[in-house]
């Protein structure tokens, strides 16, 4: 992924009544060294983020992104970002992405450096990864413990496990355990036998006439996509639900997705070795509606 653009913020209080935010904003050098050794985003993965996808300078969900934003910085005891300024930026950044075709913006909140007085927040964009050919053929993936209980979220809510942080670690040795497993990706499932979601997207299945999801109240983050996919199947008349899936009904499945924000809808073609059936045609019918300008 080739940098284009890169913008840092200065974080104002969320009621600021200004609105015109573009002093707030510093344009650097994508390729330079921008960071100070005492941040705490790559100390500890200390912050939050979120990757918008882009399509011909249009930046998809932006609301829906900015409140999760909001959401994660609020269980990671941020302050609350100020949703002009942000919105704002993502508008200057997406002026940087391709004219035509796919790009991705980052947003990134990190608690700053360590004993400083304020948070550090940047924005970046850039062209996205050519994700043609997976969204068309598919994906393998393969089931593997997340290491918690469904209901460990609710007890443990220090763990974080609602936000989308900084803290990819886990996420990226899943996804490296699925490739030795001969997949490309993974499904998460809980240590008592539920469906969670993938490392870096949401899961869709299609079962019978129902679209369905895991609930979000295990610690799934509730994603953009999945959301705005569901909105779409329902304005068509068909059925979705929020569920608690035990992992048995992933064999079940007459069809299966990862929907992300820049992958798109990718069908599983596999799950532990199990081919799945991939209904081609509805999936090109989820990425037509995922490529339309989605605000």
């Amino acid at each position: 992924m080739t940098w284009r653009f890169a913008l840092v913020i200065e974080p104002v209080a969320s009621d600021d009544s200004r609105t015109d935010f573009s002093a707030t904003f510093r344009e650097i050098d994508p390729s330079a060294p921008a960071l100070s050794v005492g941040e705490l985003s790559t100390q500890r993965g200390d912050g939050i983020f979120e990757s918008i996808g882009v399509v011909d300078r249009h930046p998809q969900e932006t609301q829906a992104h900015l409140d999760r934003l909001v959401h994660s910085a609020g269980l990671c005891d941020l302050p609350s970002p100020h949703l002009e300024q942000w919105r704002q930026a993502v508008d200057v950044a997406a002026a940087h992405c391709p004219p035509e075709g796919e790009g991705v913006i980052k947003l990134i909140l990190s608690r700053g450096v360590e004993h400083g007085p304020t948070p550090t927040a940047w924005v970046t964009a850039a062209q996205a990864a050519d994700n043609t050919a997976v969204r068309k053929r598919g994906v393998r993936v393969v089931t593997l413990d997340r290491g918690y209980g469904i209901d460990t979220p609710a007890r443990a809510p220090w763990l974080l496990l609602g936000a989308k942080t900084l803290s990819y670690a886990v996420n990226m040795a899943a996804i490296r355990e699925a490739k030795r497993r001969d997949a490309d990706d993974a499904i998460f499932v809980s240590s008592d036998g539920f469906v969670l979601e993938a490392p870096t997207a949401s899961l869709i299945l299609r079962l019978g006439d129902r679209y369905v999801t895991p609930a979000p109240n295990g610690g799934i983050l509730h994603g953009t996509t999945q959301l705005s996919l569901f909105e779409h199947l329902a304005a068509q008349g068909l059925q979705t639900g929020y569920e608690v899936i035990p992992v048995a009904s992933l064999a079940r499945a007459d069809a299966a997705w990862l929907v992300s924000s820049v992958r798109l809808a990718a069908p599983i073609r596999a799950i532990d070795g199990v081919d799945v059936a991939v209904d081609e045609e509805l999936t090109a019918s989820f990425n037509r509606y995922l490529l339309s300008p989605r605000d």
